[in-house]
């Protein structure tokens, strides 16, 4: 009887562990879940909800129009122009940025005393480019008496109407997103120290020049890194806001009106927050479905450390 019990007194124990220790888990989860579900979750059913019904933030109900607010997009002139503007802007810049990074990385892994410094500088803009101090200061810079136009009346070529033009006023802003390149060059760089110099050493025992030495080794085995830093870069480039609300704010003639900033107008500047809610929404799917497109064609182009 004393071994029966004493076997069922460290059952009764293990079990009381095991709970305790799922107790402690669920408790110091709690905060995450609790901002999860009343930060994300919830507001995402709203959002949901609102974009079947005429509703705006001075309304006390929310009347329901069915798929009125998703027809009326069909009809709306800067709504197509924003996802004109807003592809445009993400198909230049991120890969620009993805290119401009891999090669500052490249740079920063070679053997030097100052590496870590350098990183550090480099990483700066990723860390203060979206804040509404340095957006006033890039339109100053891009401004008809800025450095940039200062820059080219020195080298012999004419001042450019930045912000005036149409087919102009768009660049800064990609610019300013190439500017912000820190993230990805860490990762990338992160990335590289990881291929094992064996491989070089024998590409250059084969007489592997530079070149061949990136394309065949260096940009295959970063190929996973280049994936998740394509996907994460082209869904923040979608959600763009902060930058052209301070530079531009959407002009001139809705030029450089990015979708988030024409959601924005729509929800608080015209007060059709059931209609924003709907644009929300489209956006999600089509963000959705470019980033299914490039993991299905990942398999093409991504490799594995067994493949490789």
């Amino acid at each position: 009887m004393d071994i029966k019990s004493t076997g069922s007194r460290k059952k009764l124990r293990s079990k009381l562990s095991i709970y305790n220790d799922v107790v402690v888990g669920h408790v110091f989860a709690a905060p995450f879940i609790l901002g999860f579900v009343c930060f994300s979750l919830i507001p995402i059913w709203m959002s949901l909800f609102y974009s079947f019904t005429d509703y705006s933030l001075g309304k006390k109900e929310a009347i329901f129009v069915g798929l009125k607010n998703f027809a009326m997009l069909y009809n709306d002139e800067i709504f197509a122009k924003s996802i004109y503007i807003t592809l445009k802007y993400v198909l230049i810049s991120v890969p620009l940025k993805l290119i401009f990074a891999l090669f500052v990385a490249v740079i920063l892994t070679r053997k030097s005393r100052m590496v870590a410094i350098y990183r550090s500088v480099y990483y700066l803009p990723s860390l203060i480019g979206g804040s509404v101090a340095v957006a006033l200061v890039w339109r100053q810079l891009f401004a008809r008496k800025g450095l940039f136009n200062v820059i080219l009346e020195g080298i012999g070529m004419d001042r450019i109407n930045w912000f005036g033009d149409e087919k102009m006023a768009l660049y800064p802003l990609i610019f300013m997103a190439i500017w912000q390149f820190g993230s990805s060059m860490i990762i990338f760089a992160a990335g590289l120290k990881e291929i094992p110099m064996t491989y070089y050493q024998a590409a250059a025992i084969e007489g592997a020049n530079g070149a061949k030495k990136f394309f065949y080794i260096t940009l295959p085995y970063l190929s996973p890194i280049i994936l998740y830093n394509l996907v994460m870069q082209t869904i923040s480039a979608f959600l763009t806001f902060t930058q052209v609300f301070v530079i531009t704010g959407g002009g001139p003639n809705n030029g450089t009106m990015l979708y988030a900033l024409n959601v924005y107008n729509q929800a608080f500047k015209y007060d059709k927050m059931g209609y924003a809610c709907a644009m929300s929404w489209v956006m999600l799917i089509l963000m959705t479905l470019i980033t299914l497109v490039i993991f299905k064609s990942s398999r093409f182009w991504v490799i594995d450390d067994s493949e490789a």
